[in-house]
Protein backbone atom coordinates (compact mmCIF):
# COMPACT_ATOMS: atom_id res chain seq x y z
CA UNK A 1 0.00 0.00 0.00
CA UNK A 2 1.67 3.21 -1.02
CA UNK A 3 1.74 6.24 1.20
CA UNK A 4 0.40 10.08 0.96
CA UNK A 5 1.78 12.34 2.75
CA UNK A 6 -1.19 15.32 3.93
CA UNK A 7 -1.07 18.47 5.99
CA UNK A 8 -3.80 19.79 8.09
CA UNK A 9 -5.34 22.53 10.66
CA UNK A 10 -7.32 21.82 13.04
CA UNK A 11 -10.14 23.76 13.51
CA UNK A 12 -12.70 25.57 16.35
CA UNK A 13 -15.47 25.88 14.41
CA UNK A 14 -18.32 23.57 13.34
CA UNK A 15 -21.24 23.69 11.44
CA UNK A 16 -22.67 24.40 8.42
CA UNK A 17 -21.53 28.58 8.11
CA UNK A 18 -18.24 27.68 9.07
CA UNK A 19 -17.99 25.13 6.28
CA UNK A 20 -19.26 27.00 3.83
CA UNK A 21 -16.77 29.72 4.94
CA UNK A 22 -14.01 27.22 4.40
CA UNK A 23 -14.58 25.99 1.39
CA UNK A 24 -14.88 29.48 0.00
CA UNK A 25 -10.92 29.69 1.08
CA UNK A 26 -10.04 26.71 -0.75
CA UNK A 27 -10.24 24.70 1.92
CA UNK A 28 -12.14 21.27 2.87
CA UNK A 29 -13.39 20.10 6.52
CA UNK A 30 -12.16 16.48 7.35
CA UNK A 31 -12.42 14.64 10.66
CA UNK A 32 -9.84 12.29 11.77
CA UNK A 33 -11.71 9.13 13.76
CA UNK A 34 -10.00 7.13 16.31
CA UNK A 35 -10.39 5.39 19.71
CA UNK A 36 -9.77 8.43 21.68
CA UNK A 37 -12.55 10.54 19.80
CA UNK A 38 -12.48 12.76 16.58
CA UNK A 39 -10.68 15.66 15.83
CA UNK A 40 -12.03 18.09 13.34
CA UNK A 41 -9.23 19.68 10.74
CA UNK A 42 -8.93 21.82 7.41
CA UNK A 43 -6.73 20.68 4.21
CA UNK A 44 -6.47 22.00 1.45
CA UNK A 45 -8.47 21.10 -1.86
CA UNK A 46 -5.33 21.09 -4.37
CA UNK A 47 -3.82 18.43 -2.07
CA UNK A 48 -6.22 16.55 -1.65
CA UNK A 49 -6.95 15.98 -5.14
CA UNK A 50 -4.42 13.05 -5.90
CA UNK A 51 -5.75 11.00 -2.62
CA UNK A 52 -9.78 11.50 -4.09
CA UNK A 53 -8.96 10.99 -8.05
CA UNK A 54 -7.34 7.65 -8.33
CA UNK A 55 -7.89 4.59 -8.30
CA UNK A 56 -4.91 3.94 -5.73
CA UNK A 57 -5.88 2.89 -2.12
CA UNK A 58 -3.31 5.31 0.46
CA UNK A 59 -1.81 5.12 3.76
CA UNK A 60 -2.54 9.06 4.72
CA UNK A 61 0.65 10.26 6.54
CA UNK A 62 -1.45 13.32 8.59
CA UNK A 63 0.65 16.09 10.20
CA UNK A 64 -2.23 18.06 12.11
CA UNK A 65 -0.21 21.07 13.38
CA UNK A 66 2.83 19.10 14.08
CA UNK A 67 1.32 16.10 15.25
CA UNK A 68 1.71 12.80 12.72
CA UNK A 69 -0.75 9.87 12.43
CA UNK A 70 -1.23 7.12 9.89
CA UNK A 71 -5.13 7.27 8.76
CA UNK A 72 -7.33 5.74 5.61
CA UNK A 73 -9.87 7.57 3.94
CA UNK A 74 -12.72 6.22 4.55
CA UNK A 75 -15.62 8.62 3.07
CA UNK A 76 -15.59 11.76 1.20
CA UNK A 77 -18.70 13.87 0.58
CA UNK A 78 -19.45 15.64 -2.23
CA UNK A 79 -22.07 18.46 -3.29
CA UNK A 80 -25.37 17.18 -4.97
CA UNK A 81 -25.18 19.46 -7.63
CA UNK A 82 -22.04 21.02 -8.96
CA UNK A 83 -19.94 17.01 -7.18
CA UNK A 84 -17.77 19.79 -5.03
CA UNK A 85 -15.70 18.24 -2.42
CA UNK A 86 -17.41 19.19 1.22
CA UNK A 87 -16.26 16.74 3.68
CA UNK A 88 -13.47 13.85 4.64
CA UNK A 89 -13.27 11.28 7.11
CA UNK A 90 -10.22 9.81 7.99
CA UNK A 91 -9.55 6.40 10.25
CA UNK A 92 -6.75 6.74 12.11
CA UNK A 93 -5.02 2.80 13.02
CA UNK A 94 -1.15 2.29 14.15
CA UNK A 95 1.31 0.44 11.95
CA UNK A 96 0.76 -3.03 13.57
CA UNK A 97 -3.09 -2.71 13.72
CA UNK A 98 -4.98 -4.78 11.09
CA UNK A 99 -7.30 -1.90 9.05
CA UNK A 100 -9.90 -3.11 6.67
CA UNK A 101 -10.07 -1.38 2.94
CA UNK A 102 -11.99 -1.37 -0.53
CA UNK A 103 -9.00 -2.99 -2.98
CA UNK A 104 -9.24 -2.95 -6.95
CA UNK A 105 -9.09 -6.20 -8.48
CA UNK A 106 -7.56 -6.93 -11.89
CA UNK A 107 -7.83 -9.69 -13.87
CA UNK A 108 -4.99 -11.50 -15.54
CA UNK A 109 -4.87 -14.22 -17.51
CA UNK A 110 -6.95 -15.91 -20.84
CA UNK A 111 -9.66 -17.89 -19.37
CA UNK A 112 -10.60 -21.44 -21.02
CA UNK A 113 -14.02 -20.62 -21.66
CA UNK A 114 -12.97 -17.16 -23.47
CA UNK A 115 -10.87 -19.69 -26.07
CA UNK A 116 -14.35 -21.72 -26.48
CA UNK A 117 -15.92 -18.63 -27.55
CA UNK A 118 -17.35 -17.02 -24.64
CA UNK A 119 -17.07 -13.64 -23.07
CA UNK A 120 -15.11 -12.58 -19.70
CA UNK A 121 -17.42 -10.57 -17.33
CA UNK A 122 -15.79 -8.66 -14.44
CA UNK A 123 -18.85 -8.17 -11.43
CA UNK A 124 -16.94 -6.45 -8.98
CA UNK A 125 -14.21 -3.80 -9.23
CA UNK A 126 -13.28 -3.90 -5.29
CA UNK A 127 -12.50 -6.78 -2.68
CA UNK A 128 -12.68 -5.60 1.17
CA UNK A 129 -9.60 -7.01 2.59
CA UNK A 130 -8.24 -7.14 6.35
CA UNK A 131 -4.47 -6.75 7.11
CA UNK A 132 -1.65 -5.31 8.31
CA UNK A 133 -1.46 -1.96 5.51
CA UNK A 134 2.45 -3.01 4.73
CA UNK A 135 0.85 -6.16 3.65
CA UNK A 136 -1.93 -4.52 1.53
CA UNK A 137 -1.15 -4.44 -2.08
CA UNK A 138 -1.87 -1.59 -4.37
CA UNK A 139 -4.48 -4.13 -6.52
CA UNK A 140 -5.66 -7.90 -6.16
CA UNK A 141 -4.48 -9.56 -9.25
CA UNK A 142 -6.73 -12.55 -9.98
CA UNK A 143 -5.93 -15.46 -12.64
CA UNK A 144 -9.30 -16.32 -14.56
CA UNK A 145 -7.23 -18.79 -16.60
CA UNK A 146 -9.64 -21.77 -15.14
CA UNK A 147 -12.99 -20.54 -15.59
CA UNK A 148 -14.90 -22.27 -18.31
CA UNK A 149 -17.60 -21.48 -20.45
CA UNK A 150 -21.05 -20.58 -18.45
CA UNK A 151 -18.93 -20.63 -15.10
CA UNK A 152 -17.71 -18.06 -12.49
CA UNK A 153 -15.10 -17.31 -10.21
CA UNK A 154 -16.37 -16.44 -6.19
CA UNK A 155 -14.66 -14.80 -3.52
CA UNK A 156 -14.96 -18.05 -1.50
CA UNK A 157 -12.35 -19.34 -4.45
CA UNK A 158 -9.45 -16.52 -3.89
CA UNK A 159 -7.06 -16.85 -1.18
CA UNK A 160 -4.19 -14.25 -0.49
CA UNK A 161 -1.08 -14.19 1.71
CA UNK A 162 -1.29 -12.23 4.69
CA UNK A 163 -4.80 -10.71 3.55
CA UNK A 164 -8.39 -11.89 4.96
CA UNK A 165 -11.06 -10.85 2.75
CA UNK A 166 -14.00 -9.82 4.08
CA UNK A 167 -16.19 -9.11 1.42
CA UNK A 168 -18.96 -12.01 1.25
CA UNK A 169 -17.78 -15.42 -0.11
CA UNK A 170 -20.83 -16.03 -2.47
CA UNK A 171 -19.86 -12.42 -4.20
CA UNK A 172 -19.28 -13.64 -8.05
CA UNK A 173 -15.53 -11.54 -8.70
CA UNK A 174 -16.23 -12.80 -12.76
CA UNK A 175 -17.35 -15.19 -15.20
CA UNK A 176 -17.46 -16.38 -18.59
CA UNK A 177 -21.23 -15.92 -20.73
CA UNK A 178 -21.97 -17.73 -23.52
CA UNK A 179 -22.20 -15.52 -26.69
CA UNK A 180 -24.27 -16.12 -29.85
CA UNK A 181 -21.67 -17.68 -31.78
CA UNK A 182 -20.62 -20.32 -28.91
CA UNK A 183 -24.31 -21.16 -28.58
CA UNK A 184 -23.97 -21.95 -32.35
CA UNK A 185 -21.02 -23.61 -32.21
CA UNK A 186 -21.99 -25.88 -29.50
Amino acid sequence: MKEYALAGTKRAESGKKAAKQLRAQGLIPANLISKEGAVSFTVKAADVRNLLYTSQVYAVKLNIDGQECLAVLKEAQFGPINEELYHLDFQKFEANEAITVAIPVKLEGFAEGVKAGGKLVKQVRSLNVKGIYTNIPERLIVDVTPIELGKTLSVSDLKFENLEIITAPSVIVAGVKATRASRQQG
